[in-house]
């Protein structure tokens, strides 16, 4: 009976030390709490923030693509044309309608983007025109150059 009580005790001893460690280990103080989510709020900030400045690309990068779509087509309208043709000549639009000093303009497209280009007769080499358009609008501009040949 000795040696079963010495049992007891040491069961007993045993868990009474675990109980001890259970009860220092319970659960988090306020300050870690406080720590915690002060780490995770810098987070979100961080990820705000990041998140604005992706909106914010994303809308110029469909803006810029707008210009070069515009740019495109009317260089493929150019491309097309026949070498003569009267949109084609360095001197400005065709006849009667230079209205900014022998430069090509269109009107003011519905998005608000400005369509203008320019033509350099034998650039770079004899019997090539040198097309410039420009497309400006909401703040930006880009100039797309294309070369139309003289079919001999």
């Amino acid at each position: 009976m000795d040696d079963t009580m010495k049992f007891d005790n040491a069961y007993i001893n045993d868990m009474e030390s675990s109980m001890r460690t259970l009860k220092k280990e319970e659960g988090f103080t306020l300050i870690e709490v406080l720590i915690a989510l002060t780490i995770f709020a810098v987070g979100l900030l961080a990820v705000a923030a990041m998140q604005t400045t992706s909106i914010r690309v994303n809308s110029s990068a469909g803006k810029m693509t707008t210009r070069i779509t515009f740019a495109q087509d009317q260089m493929e309208k150019f491309l097309n044309m026949p070498y003569t043709s009267d949109w084609l000549d360095p001197a400005g639009n065709p006849p009667g309608f230079d209205l900014s000093g022998n430069t090509h303009t269109l009107a003011q497209n519905a998005d608000g983007y400005v369509v203008s280009w320019r033509v350099t007769d034998n650039s770079p080499i004899t019997n090539r025109k040198t097309i410039v358009i420009s497309v400006a609008g909401k703040g930006k501009t880009i100039n797309f150059v294309g070369v139309k040949s003289k079919l001999m």
